[in-house]
């Protein structure tokens, strides 16, 4: 049973259990999920797993991973790395099966020609424009606001903006391990932190602003967009330079600023009425498809990288399709289409 990775299937399905009573529980909204337990021989593709999974799996996946690497770093001190791995084993196996399973699962998801036309639908499916009858299938942005439509209640908005509190503690304890902070611990090393934020958010501000806005200006919007650029290049550099601030501290930022910026976001989305009257809508949904575009990208690569061997593909076949492979079938031929058949 464990080498047809049943572990990972039961991983999977119990945080399919969890995340749909968590989100009934705080939004009402109880009704019959299909699971499709047919037997399944056709490939789905990766825009698909993402959507069905993305909020379920894949970001709780990340969160758990974030904090088992702060942990790595600040707060695991005693008993060396196999120690770590014995600790914290169980956790990585959960995150491996809750960002992997839908793909282990899918028949010919490692096989190379269906992973790149795989990336193709993707990029496709997230840079597609939403608008009035585009279905969340075809495009990212209907698909963002179709995941937004459970949240409705106050009180479920209340609940989801405590929950979401929970980022900003990862900012607040990575920024004063930094080494640019030394021993300070002083309010304002935390704000700071704050106008460093503020400063990523302003300059991807610039970097992301709508083609139709900038229509008349292009050659000024490029300008700035340059000068940006080299101006964020240079103030990194001296300030590593001619500060306490390292290169180790610029990684461990990205461990502050990551959940934090996703924090912002969450607020946004459940306070959305709020957000649209402020007029900054379109930035946060420009923000969020970065957090997916990024998220992607990390399930994608690994799955990438292993499609380049050839033999991977053959042992998925293997273990998904064991008893008929016992029995004598070709899955290849079930897997591909038997056109001969379909022809006559």
């Amino acid at each position: 049973m464990q080498l047809q990775f049943c572990s990972v299937f039961f991983t999977f399905s119990l945080g399919t259990r969890t995340h749909y009573f968590g989100r009934t529980i705080l939004h009402g909204g109880a009704k019959y999920r299909a699971t499709g337990r047919g037997f399944v021989v056709h490939h789905i593709k990766f825009a698909e797993n993402y959507r069905l999974y993305s909020r379920s799996h894949f970001v709780k996946a990340f969160e758990v991973a974030l904090l088992l690497v702060i942990y790595l770093a600040y707060g695991y001190t005693k008993g060396g790395a196999v120690s770590y791995i014995l600790l914290t084993i169980s956790s990585w196996f959960l995150v491996i099966s809750w960002l992997f399973a839908p793909y282990i699962f899918n028949p010919s998801g490692f096989e190379w020609q269906k992973t790149v036309e795989d990336f193709d639908d993707w990029t496709s499916w997230l840079l597609y424009k939403g608008g009035v009858g585009v279905k969340g299938e075809n495009s990212w942005e209907s698909w963002w606001d179709e995941e937004q439509a459970h949240i409705q209640r106050l009180s479920g908005r209340i609940v989801e903006t405590i929950l979401t509190l929970r980022f900003f503690i990862f900012q607040y304890g990575v920024v004063y391990h930094l080494q640019a902070s030394g021993s300070h611990t002083s309010i304002w090393v935390y704000a700071v932190s704050w106008l460093a934020l503020l400063g990523f958010v302003i300059v991807f501000q610039v970097f992301t602003i709508s083609p139709k806005k900038s229509a008349y200006f292009q050659l000024g919007m490029r300008t700035i967009q340059g000068a940006t650029f080299i101006a964020l290049i240079t103030g990194i550099v001296l300030a590593v330079v001619f500060t306490s601030l390292s290169i180790t501290d610029l990684f461990a930022s990205l461990l502050a600023f990551v959940p934090t910026g996703w924090a912002f976001l969450c607020l946004a989305i459940t306070w959305k009425g709020f957000v649209r009257r402020l007029g900054v809508w379109d930035s946060v949904r420009e923000i969020a498809r970065f957090y997916d575009a990024a998220m992607g990208m990390c399930i994608f690569a690994p799955i990438a990288f292993v499609s380049w061997f050839p033999f991977v593909s053959t042992i998925q076949s293997r273990v998904l399709f064991n008893q008929a492979f016992s029995r004598g079938l070709e899955m290849s031929l079930i897997l591909v289409g038997n056109k001969a058949n379909v022809q006559i």
